[in-house]
This record gives C-alpha cells, sequence and structure tokens, in this order.
C-alpha cells in the first residue's frame, strides 16, 4: 500500500535535517582539520555506507552520467629527479635576483644618503633641522610599529578563540551526526566540502536547517564564526605586510640618523687626542665618584669641555617673561647655539625623550621603602632616544647602577639625567637642541633598579634636578605626552 504524504513527509524531515548536519559537521571539521593539518576522520566514521547493491548500481550508471567535461583527470606525473633539479635552479636564480634588487636599492639609497650629507657640510642649522626631522620620523615609525604589534597580537588573539571554539563545536556536531545516521534508514545525500567552499557548505546548510528551526540557531553560529575566522586571517595577513612595510621604513630612517650622527660629530672642531684624554679622566672620576652629585661636581670643575659647558649655562641671559609665540618661535630656530627658552619657562613644551609607556612615575615607591626620583619608560628594542631640552653635555659614559648615563646641563641649576641606554651619540661638552638624539636604548634592561620591574623591555631613567635635588619632570612634558604619561 503507498505511503501517505503523512507518512511520507518524516522521512523527509529527517534526511533534511540529516543532511543539514553533515554541512555542518564537515564544514566545521575541514575548517580545524585544515587548521592542524589532518583530514576531519572522526566525522567520516559516523557517515552511513551504502549499501552494495546501491553501490554497484551507482558505478554501473557513472560512466553513461557523467559529462565529457567531468572527466576524471589523469594522475599527476611525479617529480623526476631532473624535474626536481630545474625546479631547484629556477629558485635560486630567483632569490639571486632579488638580493641584486636589493644589493641595486641599498647602493642607489647610500648615494642619495651620502649627497644629501655633502651639501650639509657646514651647515650646522640645516644639520640640526635635519637630525631632528628624522629622529621625529623615527619616533613615528617606531609608534605606528608598537600599535601594529599590539593589533597583530590581538588579531591572533581573536584567531585562536574561533579555533578553539570550532574545535568544541567539530565535536558536538559530531555526536549529532552519530545520533541521526543512526535513525535514518536512507543516507544523506552526497555533498563534497572543499577548504575553500567550508562557509559555501554552511549557508546551503541554512536552507535545509529550515526545515528544521531547531538547527537554524546551530547553523547560524557556525557560519559567523567560519566567516569571523576568514576576515581575522585576512586582517592578520594585511597587518603582517603593515608591520614588514613599517620595519623596513624604520631601518632607512635608523641608517639616516645614523648617517647625520657621524657627520654631527665629525663637524665637532676638536682633536680626537684631546678628546680621548677628556673621555679617560671622566672615566676615573666616576670610579672614584660615590654619586651623582659628587660626579657633577668634579666633571664641572675639572673636565675642560664639562666645565665650559657648565660655564656657557651659567652665563646664560634670564629669558623670562617671553610669551608663548616667542617661546616656539625661539625652540624652532635650529640653528641656535643656547636655549631658545629658560628651562624654568619651559613647562609644557618638552617631548618625552623616547616613545612607549610610562613604567614608573615619580614619587612612585621604589620597592625598597623609598620614592622613586625619576620616571622609567618601557621601550621598544634599540629605541631611539631624544634630548628632552636644549642644553650641554656634562657626563656621558658608564656610571654605578646607572648603566650608560647622559647628564645635560639644561642652565638654571637644571640638569637632565638619562640612563639606562645601549649606546650614547653625543660627546663631553656638545650643545643639543631639544629632540636631537643622543642615544640608543639596547634590547633589554641595562639598569640594576630595573629587576624589580618585572619586564624584558629596555627601560630609559629619567631624572630631572634642580640645585641637585630631585624634581617632578612631569610639568615640563608637552600637554599630550604629559597625558599619555599619566596613563
Amino acid at each position: 500500500m503507498p505511503a501517505s504524504a503523512h507518512d511520507i513527509s518524516p522521512r523527509l524531515r529527517v534526511r533534511h535535517a540529516m543532511a543539514a548536519v553533515l554541512a555542518l559537521a564537515l564544514a566545521a571539521a575541514t575548517i580545524t582539520g585544515t587548521a592542524r593539518g589532518q583530514e576531519p576522520e572522526q566525522l567520516r566514521s559516523f557517515a552511513p555506507q551504502e549499501a552494495p547493491q546501491a553501490q554497484e548500481a551507482q558505478e554501473a550508471q557513472a560512466p553513461a552520467a557523467r559529462q565529457p567535461d567531468q572527466q576524471a583527470a589523469p594522475a599527476a606525473p611525479r617529480s623526476t629527479p631532473a624535474a626536481s633539479g630545474t625546479t631547484a635552479r629556477a629558485q635560486q636564480k630567483q632569490r639571486m635576483e632579488q638580493l641584486e634588487t636589493d644589493m641595486q636599492g641599498s647602493t642607489a639609497e647610500q648615494a642619495r644618503l651620502a649627497g644629501e650629507i655633502e651639501a650639509l657640510k657646514g651647515d650646522r642649522a640645516k644639520l640640526n633641522a635635519a637630525l631632528i626631522d628624522t629622529a621625529t620620523r623615527v619616533r613615528e615609525v617606531e609608534d605606528k610599529l608598537d600599535a601594529s604589534e599590539q593589533r597583530l597580537l590581538a588579531l591572533e588573539r581573536e584567531e585562536a578563540d574561533i579555533r578553539e571554539s570550532l574545535d568544541s563545536r567539530q565535536d558536538e556536531m559530531a555526536e549529532v551526526l552519530g545520533g541521526l545516521a543512526r535513525l535514518g534508514n536512507h543516507p544523506p545525500p552526497a555533498l563534497l566540502v572543499r577548504p575553500d567552499d567550508a562557509l559555501q557548505s554552511v549557508r546551503s546548510a541554512m536552507l535545509l536547517g529550515a526545515v528544521l528551526p531547531e538547527l537554524k540557531a546551530e547553523t547560524e553560529l557556525l557560519a559567523s564564526e567560519l566567516a569571523a575566522q576568514e576576515r581575522v586571517r585576512k586582517e592578520v595577513a594585511a597587518e603582517r605586510d603593515a608591520l614588514a612595510e613599517l620595519k623596513a621604513t624604520l631601518g632607512e630612517q635608523r641608517r639616516r640618523t645614523a648617517a647625520l650622527i657621524a657627520e654631527r660629530q665629525s663637524s665637532v672642531e676638536r682633536s680626537e687626542t684631546a678628546l680621548a684624554a677628556e673621555r679617560e679622566r671622566a672615566a676615573a672620576f666616576a670610579a672614584e665618584a660615590s654619586n651623582v652629585r659628587d660626579l657633577l661636581k668634579r666633571m664641572e670643575t675639572e673636565i675642560a669641555a664639562a666645565r665650559k659647558a657648565a660655564d656657557a649655562a651659567k652665563a646664560l641671559t634670564n629669558k623670562t617673561n617671553q610669551t608663548s609665540a616667542q617661546r616656539l618661535a625661539a625652540l624652532s630656530n635650529p640653528g641656535r647655539m643656547t636655549p631658545g627658552v629658560a628651562f624654568s619657562e619651559a613647562r609644557g613644551l618638552l617631548p618625552l625623550p623616547v616613545g612607549g609607556s610610562v613604567l614608573k612615575n615619580f614619587g612612585a615607591e621604589d620597592g625598597y621603602g623609598g620614592a622613586e626620583k625619576g620616571m622609567s619608560f618601557g621601550t621598544r628594542r634599540q629605541a631611539q632616544v631624544a634630548a628632552p631640552s636644549d642644553g650641554w653635555v656634562v657626563y656621558a659614559g658608564p656610571f654605578r647602577s646607572y648603566g650608560q648615563l647622559l647628564i645635560i646641563n639644561a642652565g638654571g641649576g637644571y640638569h637632565i639625567l638619562l640612563a639606562g641606554m645601549d649606546k650614547i651619540t653625543v660627546e663631553l661638552g656638545q650643545f643639543v637642541l631639544s629632540g636631537e638624539p643622543v642615544g640608543v636604548m639596547g634590547d633589554g634592561p641595562q639598569l640594576v633598579s630595573s629587576v624589580g620591574l618585572g619586564t624584558a623591555q629596555p627601560i630609559l631613567y629619567v631624572e630631572f634636578r634642580k640645585d641637585g635635588i630631585s624634581i617632578d619632570p612631569t610639568p615640563w612634558w608637552v600637554t599630550s605626552e604629559s597625558e599619555k604619561a599619566r596613563g
């Protein structure tokens, strides 16, 4: 007796439900299996096998039903040693061509840079302007790199969360599939799923899932996760490309900075013999001094370059009562040989010496029962360090637990201490401008006091002193950076 429409309907619903869940399970398995480089074997074991008779009938009908454009593709030929050798030679040739292109680009860049340096010779104002401009570019690229690396970390975490969710959903779908497969008297319709068609398969499953509303929510959730995974993968790839471009730009700007610094140092009219002698005496004083105050006293009285710098700082004309416009104009003159603005009047005008995050502020607990006398900045590796203000270098070299220490006499009894650098790029007695590069950070902490901070970042320590007493540097930073420093 033929079955009624009422009898057939439940069977169709079961078969459609099985097809929908099969699509979901295979799609999830394909996505997660692809991430692992594995096949979704677990799900295959749940699929009902066709009866031998049905399978033989399908095989008998297949040649007649197959269209000309659907003929099976011939097996791919096995690679031969000759073919492998040809491929290797082609790859080697490509690498050599890329290397030659890179070398030509590097040579062209060096020639351009040499021409630029030659044009700056003898013009201190232009050289200073070029140094500060390049330092600003380096700082901007370093900040962009920091932001790009943070975005990439966030995207990679999001991608891992989606993959974990799909992994857990694969198990759920496999269990549901197994139960429905055991209930069905007919196999589900054939469904081919390729890794790049997983999302399309889920969309098809959504249509089938409409037969059983309870499956629709699961289908939509999985489709959303698959779409999110695809979006995140594209964003990760784009961010990595941007990161590589930024790193190339940073390398170019650092090479430009190094060339400009070399020209600046060669323009200093001092004999190398006299400079070497002063370095030796400074190192001897540093070994004998018990603290920074003692070191400064000896340097500014017994080292000619430091004494000259200190005398110049004392002889400064009192530049008080300047208007805001006058102060900004004075600071924008790259040819100045004395501070454009009195340090006491420079509140809210000084740039931070380095990009990065503030790890400890002035006055915070130092971990030894006292208070911090300066600020500690966590920086990126090999970050550039710039002078916060105009002033004269009165010490540059290693000193006790400070590591590499740079002291700038800013005039008016003010001194700036910068410690924790890997390399200092200025000399004793040299006049530096606000924003001018003075050093480079290393690949990790250099300060003994940084041990308690619990970070592998390089750390720059900054301290302001007035008549030998530590003061809070925060009011001197430009407004936007002061707010950033406060967190």
